[in-house]
């Protein structure tokens, strides 16, 4: 190699700039334990929403009768925005009321019925969705303990009853055993809980222009599916529905006539109604083996209750309940243990016609468009006037109270929930949670510059 070679050699060697090998190393380092801690806190957050949206596979058992502090709230108001459902964790345990009606918070963003249920023992409030208009107590149903609610699928191509348990917050489903049944609805419980009563339509004719009523006794693992009467769907069978306190006989009504039958289907008795009179409700028997009957006063908005033979239907004497007025209907849930009959009264819309049509007549006076709100009172013997248990705020437009809340006799001061509930800030927590994932993401080389510049320098 000549001098001049070895020169030009030196001279090129000379102009390479120096790789920090150093400094990249520690950039090197300082971007790999970025990635793991970014990596470590997504996968975090991933298992904790996830923890928040699976339920975990064990779900401890609670026994609803030993909740000994199950009271009926003095009032109820609509449930908060984003309140939790009714299976979602935390369990709500047994419930004392559910309500439905048409305010809004009652009807969800794309006007799907729902249905609010408070707790027995507390102001918690929970909802469920129906899908479309089905009122509490009605076609909604609260079972005799508080730790179940019975409610229709609404669908016509897999008719069914779901039972919604608030204590496990499982759902268990009773499809329709009703051949061609295009329709099921839950109109009573047993007084011990095992047992309901389940109105199914199905249509007569391949067009489906009328429609055949039946009537089953179900039991609540579906094993049972007891069919005890049918007739056409303009007598209106089942409008009212109530099982005896021994288990061992039902009463219902149909048209003007009121049967009475066992749990194998078989008819005991019958008898037509007075003028102007109806079946009481889920609570129409009585201890004393008697039928409550609700009649409306002459044309006037005064209601008032009486006893009958469930043989004959023939009056067995006053009951000494004072009337309640200015109502455009009552129902009656059951008896408190001082005797007193717990009743729903309807509070009319103003708008609300002043006659209605037979014999549709009690269901259009308990529709959502001639209410205005409900209340429950106690009709006590000997009182002067009915005495207010629970109140309502306007559109909440139906109730059912647990037959153990009516027979405890306890009423409870309500401190009903303000503000947000828990699905509220489970939404809030993770949108903001995305936000700013997807933020940091698109950002990341400006974040990952900002923070190498202020990680300490070692060299």
């Amino acid at each position: 190699m000549t001098s001049r070679l070895r020169e030009a050699l030196h001279t090129a060697a000379t102009d390479v700039p120096a790789y920090p090998v150093y400094e990249r190393a520690l950039a090197t380092a300082r971007r790999s334990r970025r990635r793991v801690a970014l990596a470590a806190g997504a996968a975090l957050m991933l298992v904790v929403l996830v923890g928040l949206v699976l339920p975990p596979g064990r779900t401890p058992a609670v026994d609803p009768a030993a909740n000994a502090d199950a009271a009926l709230p003095d009032r109820i108001a609509l449930p908060p925005i984003g309140t939790l459902h009714a299976t979602d964790r935390p369990r709500l345990g047994s419930a004392s009321v559910i309500f439905s009606g048409q305010a809004p918070r009652l009807q969800g963003w794309d006007e799907d019925g729902i249905v609010g249920v408070v707790s027995a023992d507390s102001d918690r409030y929970r909802i469920m969705s129906i899908g479309y208009e089905a009122p509490a107590g009605e076609k909604v149903l609260l079972s005799p303990d508080g730790r179940y609610v019975a409610r229709p699928s609404g669908s016509q191509d897999d008719p069914r009853i779901d039972i919604i348990d608030l204590v496990a917050g499982r759902t268990r489903r009773l499809p329709s055993k009703v051949a061609d049944s295009v329709s099921a609805v839950p109109l009573a419980w047993s007084p011990d809980g095992r047992q309901l009563v389940v109105l199914d339509d199905k249509p007569v004719g391949f067009n489906g222009a009328t429609y055949t009523t039946v009537l089953s006794i179900v039991t609540l693992d579906g094993e049972r599916w007891t069919q005890f009467a049918d007739g056409a769907q303009e007598a209106h069978f089942g409008s009212a529905v109530a099982f005896a306190p021994d288990r061992t006989r039902l009463a219902y009504q149909y048209g003007r006539t009121v049967a009475v039958t066992d749990l194998a289907g078989r008819e005991l008795s019958s008898f037509r109604l007075p003028a102007e009179s109806w079946l009481a409700g889920k609570g129409a028997w009585r201890a004393d083996g008697a039928l409550t009957l609700v009649t409306r006063q002459g044309g006037s908005t005064s209601w008032s209750l009486s006893r009958v033979d469930p043989r004959t239907g023939r009056d067995v004497g006053p009951l000494r309940l004072p009337d309640v007025s200015g109502v455009t209907a009552i129902r009656l849930l059951g008896w408190g243990p001082d005797g007193s009959a717990v009743v729903v009264a309807y509070q009319p819309e103003p708008l609300s016609p002043d006659r209605f049509d037979q014999p549709l007549e009690m269901d259009q006076r308990t529709a959502y468009p001639n209410v205005r709100s409900v209340r429950v009172l106690a009709l006590s013997p000997g009182a002067a006037a009915p005495r207010a248990m629970m109140t309502a705020l306007e559109q909440v437009l139906a109730v059912d109270v647990a037959d153990g809340v009516i027979s405890g006799g306890r009423i409870r001061d309500a401190r009903p929930p303000g503000g947000v509930g828990g699905r509220f800030w489970f939404w809030t927590v993770l949108i903001t949670v995305l936000v700013t994932g997807i933020a940091a993401y698109r950002g990341r080389k400006g974040l990952s510059r900002w923070i190498g510049d202020r990680l300490p320098r070692t060299w």
